[in-house]
């Protein structure tokens, strides 16, 4: 069974993002194989500037790769993804 980390788990690798501390938001996105978290790990590797690997995790999400110049509106769209998925059901109706 894929681990999938809790959206406040996911909130706080979008903050380590924001403050340009991809090591800290690799830590906790590594482990889950959540789509959600693959989208990150692929922001991850861009802030790293390993183009290559940010690549992959972009097309294991099923994602295009926008480049390293697009990184700050990826984690903005990152956050509102996140949460999106952190709000009961009802309230995404």
């Amino acid at each position: 069974m894929p681990s999938s980390r809790k959206p406040a788990d996911l909130l706080r690798a979008v903050a380590h993002l924001e403050a340009g501390d991809w090591q800290a938001a690799h830590e906790i996105v590594q482990p889950d194989e959540s789509d959600l978290a693959g989208w990150l790990h692929g922001i991850v590797h861009t802030l790293e500037g390993d183009f290559d690997n940010a690549r992959y995790w972009y097309r294991r999400v099923r994602r295009a790769f926008p480049g390293p110049e697009a990184v700050a509106a990826e984690i903005a769209r990152a956050r509102q993804a996140v949460a999106d998925a952190s709000r009961p059901t009802k309230e995404r109706a």
